[in-house]
């Protein structure tokens, strides 16, 4: 029996977007040794994004050539391992971004030996590893690539960091060394060098690689930062989540249940584009790089760089537990401690709840902040097995489409019983628990609560009465159809909600601003930009989408009878 599915749509847990010719993907591993036999007779240059698992494709070019791995020729682990310790800290979950680039790898010392070992081999060479171009300029460079969310899969599968034999480590501390270490020097060499490379290969699937040119990339990227289109989700089970996701977005039955879903996040999704035949996946993050101002708006680029400053995703509670109490950090704090250029303000968006759905949300007037926080303690140390929360902390009833925001400093969770669709700015990954009602997280082990790091961001003047005048505030119109709506003006992204039908379309303004949006409510939509020449995308219900700063204005047309809600993400003008 449905009890979720509203409308008879399905979710497309795999958008693709067709490219014009002409565009060429490689289809597996056959194509690519195929076309990579036809170039000259070079050198192959393999740079590796770090994680990327390219080695069931190098084992198949070991009898055509001298297979020559970079990490042989590194600096010892013992060293980088010194270098590193102190941005890495010994916390399970944060760190700090630090300075480190590819250059302390690998001293000049050691690139000139790995060229003495190319010169000196027989055969052709395959250089493998990041940095595998700097050793001979002359290869054909070929770029490997994948998706962070896959990256994280491989980490609790056993994966290793970079230039780190850390298979059996808790995996949180993998996924640290790979936001704050790993993936920033994978970034910064892949984006450096990336007019250089003459191909690009996915390795999301290590089993069946796609690839294609330099031309196709191009053609990729300038495509999607003028048109409409969307991001691969991504689902995760979690000791909260719920059952929601599974329905409606028609999830493997696997998991006991998801928790999130990742719809709207370019640094962790893919995004996915085919020519007439066959699909090549790579970093959605690639778009914000060299999609730049086309993509995100002259104003957002300026402010953000390459920071995609908007984050779409789903907090499933339904027929779940609480989220864990909860505190993001202030911008100076975020800044100064983790080396952060801004912090993580975000609202809650209520797509579905059941009649007992709550938000926890702000301080409760005139409470002793000092017995609030021996309470925490006490219950984080196991001495206090069920502590008052609500004798502390504001707990509403909400009911769908209510959005409510919060800002940087407000205590916060939500309830069981609630679908949240969460509209934030990116920094995703600082969250300070304060209270995680005594779970163990799905490995077995306790979750990290961070009560000093909370205790130094909470802000002790979002109380009860701030909280129902300025976090919850009823929608302002703003013209026909159009409300302004979520999060408050301390904020930088501004949320509009958008009503329409089938009889009468909306046209839609992007503010100079990359949007991003969801359906709310309704089956399915069509976006329509004002270029003709732009081909319309399909929405259907709950599914994100991301509209270019470029495409300026779009209309939003109903496909079938009946009213439709969209929710609009953008980064307001200073």
């Amino acid at each position: 029996m449905k009890r979720y599915q509203r409308y008879n749509t399905i979710y497309d847990r795999y958008p693709t977007t067709k490219m014009p010719t002409p565009f060429f993907v490689f289809k597996d591993a056959a194509a690519i040794l195929n076309q990579l036999k036809l170039l000259p007779k070079k050198n192959l240059a393999f740079d590796v994004y770090p994680g990327a698992n390219v080695l069931p494709l190098i084992e198949l070019l070991k009898d055509d050539y001298t297979i020559i791995r970079l990490e042989e020729d590194y600096v010892s682990s013992s060293v980088i391992d010194a270098l590193v310790a102190p941005y890495l800290t010994n916390d399970r979950v944060f760190g700090k971004m630090n300075p480190i680039r590819l250059v302390d790898y690998y001293p000049h010392s050691h690139i000139e030996k790995t060229k003495r070992r190319v010169k000196a081999a027989i055969k052709p060479v395959v250089i493998v590893g990041l940095g595998a171009s700097l050793v001979d300029n002359q290869a054909i460079k070929v770029f490997v690539d994948c998706p962070r969310w896959e990256l994280q899969l491989q980490f609790r599968q056993g994966g290793s960091n970079f230039h780190t034999h850390n298979p059996n480590e808790d995996w949180l501390k993998k996924y640290k060394r790979g936001f704050f270490l790993d993936w920033v020097l994978g970034d910064a060499y892949k984006f450096e060098h990336f007019d250089q490379f003459h191909y690009f290969i996915d390795v999301g699937n290590a089993q069946s690689p796609t690839m294609i040119d330099q031309r196709s990339m191009q053609l990729a990227i300038a495509r999607l930062s003028h048109q409409p289109f969307r991001l691969v989700p991504y689902f995760d089970p979690g000791v909260w989540g719920g059952q929601w996701m599974k329905e409606v977005c028609q999830l493997p039955e696997g998991p006991k249940n998801y928790a999130w879903s990742f719809d709207g996040v370019p640094e962790e999704n893919a995004v996915r584009v085919a020519d007439d035949h066959h699909v090549f996946s790579m970093p959605a993050q690639n778009l914000v790089y060299f999609g730049k101002a086309t993509l995100l708006g002259q104003h957002v680029y300026q402010r953000f760089g390459s920071y995609f400053p908007i984050r779409f995703d789903f907090l499933d509670t339904m027929q779940g537990d609480h989220l864990s109490l909860q505190v993001h950090p202030k911008t100076k704090y975020i800044q100064e401690t983790f080396g952060m250029p801004f912090t993580q303000d975000e609202s809650y968006y209520i797509l579905d709840c059941e009649s007992d759905g709550t938000v926890y949300l702000g301080l409760k007037d005139g409470i002793n902040q000092e017995e609030f926080w021996q309470t925490l303690t006490l219950a984080n140390e196991g001495k206090l097995t069920s502590p008052a929360i609500e004798k502390y902390v504001n707990c509403y009833p909400v009911k769908r489409h209510d959005h409510v925001s919060i800002p940087a400093g407000t205590i916060h969770c939500s309830g069981k019983n609630t679908m949240v669709l969460e509209i934030s700015a990116t920094p995703y990954i600082f969250t300070f628990k304060l209270w995680d009602w005594s779970r163990l997280g799905l490995d077995g082990k306790p979750r990290p609560v961070h009560l000093e790091h909370g205790k130094a961001n909470l802000d002790w003047t979002i109380t009860t009465q701030f909280v129902e005048t300025e976090l919850m505030k009823k929608p302002e119109m703003i013209r026909d159809r159009e409300e302004k709506t979520g999060l408050h003006h301390t904020q930088f992204i501004e949320t509009r909600r958008l009503t329409f039908d089938a009889n009468e379309p909306i046209l839609v303004n992007t503010h100079e601003s990359v949007n991003m949006a969801n359906l709310v409510e309704g089956d399915e939509i069509e976006i329509h930009p004002i270029d003709a020449s732009i081909p319309p995308l399909v929405i259907h219900y709950a599914e994100t989408f991301i509209v270019p700063a470029s495409v300026k204005r779009y209309y939003l047309k109903k496909r079938t009878p009946g009213k439709a809600m969209v929710i609009q993400a953008f980064v307001r003008s200073l």
